[in-house]
């Protein structure tokens, strides 16, 4: 059983250090991730399916701003106002972080 366990740590940590240095991955992942959350956030501001594409493409050129998520968190939280508190923003901009990389990943050979 340990041998299976870090077996899997290995692999996990692997894949991880690719994740790391693959930086066209991050962009595909990150890119993925910013087209949830802005699904997620179209949805909460009742936006129509051709509003919701355009507010998608805006939410992942918010990215290009700076470094980091924090332009996309400020891009979200300005425009979602009260429906949504920091809080709640942040742990969906995780949660779609962890779906777009499994996505990711299965669309990998």
């Amino acid at each position: 059983s340990d041998v299976f366990s870090s077996d899997l740590d290995d692999r996990k940590n692997a894949f991880e250090n690719k994740f790391a240095h693959d930086a066209e991955l991050q962009f595909k992942v990150d890119s993925r991730r910013n087209k949830l959350v802005g699904q997620w956030a179209a949805n909460m501001l009742g936006k129509n399916d051709s509003d919701t594409k355009k507010y998608v493409l805006e939410v992942i050129k918010s990215d290009f701003e700076e470094a980091g998520d924090e332009d996309v968190f400020r891009k979200l939280s300005d425009d979602l106002g009260e429906k949504a508190t920091a809080e709640d923003i942040r742990a969906k901009m995780s949660e779609c972080l962890a779906t777009a990389k499994s996505q990711i990943m299965e669309n990998l050979d």
